[in-house]
Formats: structure tokens, sequence, C-alpha cells
């Protein structure tokens, strides 16, 4: 895929206002409306723009704990990995999954009501022969950054200049 300013511009402007109004995205890229919003759409079709939701902190809400857990399977095979990543994916707990290569297999980002529901969940996983050989829990203090609104500088070097 590749990019121009414009779609930048529409990128950066989504990611930190996801409900902007067609006028004022195309206001704010100098473009008339139907050109900005056929970028849009263009970006939704080519799964760039994944979708719009709230950020919420469920953690302030419900006054719950944050964990991050590194697993590493006992096995490396298709089935296993399927398996795991099944159940995972089922869990209201895990509110991200992330398969790495490397010196564990997975990251889970976990929202839990207390230590002792984090450690229930925990049981439970193994508990149900997902062949997870160890898990690593770290107990998160102070989210420092969260949902990036800009992007790195590398991604705004590679975009061409189109347009």
């Amino acid at each position: 895929m590749k990019f121009d300013r414009y779609d930048l511009a529409i990128l950066r402007i989504l990611a930190r206002d996801g409900r902007i109004t067609k006028s004022r995205l195309a206001e704010e890229i100098n473009l008339s409306i139907s050109p900005a919003w056929e970028r849009v759409k263009r970006l939704e079709e080519e799964g760039v723009i994944r979708g719009y939701r709230a950020d919420i902190d469920w953690v302030r809400a419900f006054k719950g704990s944050r964990v991050v857990v590194e697993v590493t399977l006992a096995r490396h095979t298709a089935p296993d990995m399927r398996r795991f990543e099944e159940r995972i994916a089922a869990a209201s707990e895990v509110v991200q999954c992330l398969a790495t290569g490397g010196g564990v297999d997975y990251v889970m980002h976990v929202l839990s009501r207390d230590i002792d529901h984090y450690q229930r969940f925990i049981d439970t996983l193994l508990t149900d022969e997902l062949g997870i050989e160890k898990y690593f829990t770290y107990i998160v203090t102070k989210v420092v950054k969260s949902a990036a609104e800009g992007l790195p500088e590398w991604a705004e070097q590679s975009v061409g200049e189109n347009g």
C-alpha cells in the first residue's frame, strides 16, 4: 500500500478523533468532502482503518487490576497454538493477546476484578490443558502510554509524496 500526505493526515486525525465529522476532516486536510471521504472508505476497505471505538479505561471505571502475562507453550504445533488462541479469544478477561517471536510465545493484557480473580483465571487456563509450559505475571502499576495518537517517525518517512 502506498500512502500520500493526505492519507497520512487522515490517519493522524482519525487516531486522535474517530468521531470527527466528514466536513471537519475535509477542512483539516484541505480537500473537499467527497475526495476526503473516498480516501477514508479506501483505507477502511484496505483494512488500514480497522474500526472506530471508544477508548474506555475499564480499570478506572470498575476499580480492577491490569496484568501483563507472558506465556510459553510446551509444544509449538499448529493444533496446540490454535487451541490456545481459540481459548484466549473466548476469554473476556483478555483484552489483547499478541503472538510473539523470541523468548515467549504470547503476551496477554488481562483485566481482572482483583488479584484473586486473576489467579482463578490463570488456574482455569492451566487446568484447561492448553499446553502452557510456563507463564510470567506482571502487575501494571501505571500506564505510561496507551493508544498512540501519532504515527512513528519511520511511518512518516515511508510516505510517498503522491498528492
